[in-house]
């Protein structure tokens, strides 16, 4: 995501160089602090969409496994994100069913499945039409996480 606006809360322009700061040693994410992508992130959570702010009051919030929204993921901000199940939910707008758009939400999912994270992706659609459904698979989901975590220590 590049944005080229000036962000309110002293967020400074951003450009390319933003994502640059994230340092990659033995095939784990180690997390620089990039104070641009940390701004946007926080504008970002003050500014969710209709079907973010559903998602995160309505079910994800109390979640009984803690999410955070609006998380800084290497390079990229990422809708939601569970550390314990590395379990990234990421809401599509209409503006992602472009070729373009579809091509860089590949890479970005091929980025961080890189380091051993999932990624579910649901249209906003999905959470307007389909609320329960979209929880209970992203229930189905982190379960299966867990289950496969708890194998893995046996």
């Amino acid at each position: 995501m590049l944005v080229r606006t000036k962000l309110t809360d002293g967020c400074k322009r951003i450009t390319k160089s933003t994502f640059r700061s994230t340092v990659f040693q033995g095939g784990n994410m180690q997390r620089k602090l990039n104070s641009n992508l940390t701004c946007i992130a926080k504008v970002l959570r003050k500014n969710m969409t209709r079907q973010e702010r559903h998602l995160w009051y309505d079910y994800l919030r109390g979640y009984p496994v803690k999410f955070y929204r609006q998380r800084v993921l290497g390079k990229y901000v990422v809708d939601f994100y569970c550390a314990k199940v590395k379990l990234v939910i990421e809401l599509d707008g209409s503006q992602h069913y472009s070729l373009k758009e579809q091509a860089k939400d590949n890479e970005r999912s091929e980025f961080l499945e890189m380091y051993g994270i999932t990624v579910l992706r649901f249209s906003n659609y999905d959470v307007d039409t389909n609320f329960d459904g979209v929880c209970l698979y992203i229930n189905s989901a982190v379960e299966s996480l867990l289950e496969e975590q708890q194998a893995s220590i046996q």
